[in-house]
């Protein structure tokens, strides 16, 4: 099972008033490492339309709250797929504080669905998105 990896530091916008960051970070987060994950593979979201007429929506997202993150923190998120089914695939996302011996910041289950462009109605995973896919199964 391959994992992604992506680093991340947090900035002063990420944080409130006392250096700690914000809740609603965590998903720009999650999302930027799913972004990256794609990237990584061979696509990018703005061509998914154009290769295959597809587009991804998150249809649940699940979060624990492990432990905080502070202004200037490196984190490092760590994603892999939990399940695929025909049209869509559940990503496990866990942000680890690499200041901290990898202190588990936050755990999160997203829900992704395969959706046809034009009428944004669920369609099967294209073979080769879910080649790449199976490669990073827990």
């Amino acid at each position: 099972m391959k994992s992604h990896k992506l680093n991340i530091r947090v900035y002063y916008g990420d944080t409130d008033a006392g250096g700690v960051m914000y809740h609603g970070t965590h998903l720009d987060f999650a999302e930027r490492a799913r972004t990256e994950w794609l990237r990584d593979i061979g696509h990018q979201n703005s061509d998914l339309r154009s290769e295959f007429g597809m587009i991804f929506v998150v249809k649940h997202l699940d979060i624990e709250y492990v432990g905080p993150a502070f202004l200037d923190d490196m984190l490092r998120m760590e994603t892999t797929i939990l399940e695929i089914k025909n049209s869509s695939f559940t990503m496990h996302q866990r942000l680890y504080c690499e200041n901290r011996d990898d202190a588990l910041v936050s755990d999160m289950r997203c829900a992704l669905v395969c959706v046809d462009e034009k009428n944004i109605r669920p369609m099967r995973i294209p073979a080769e998105l879910r080649k790449a896919l199976e490669d990073f199964v827990e």
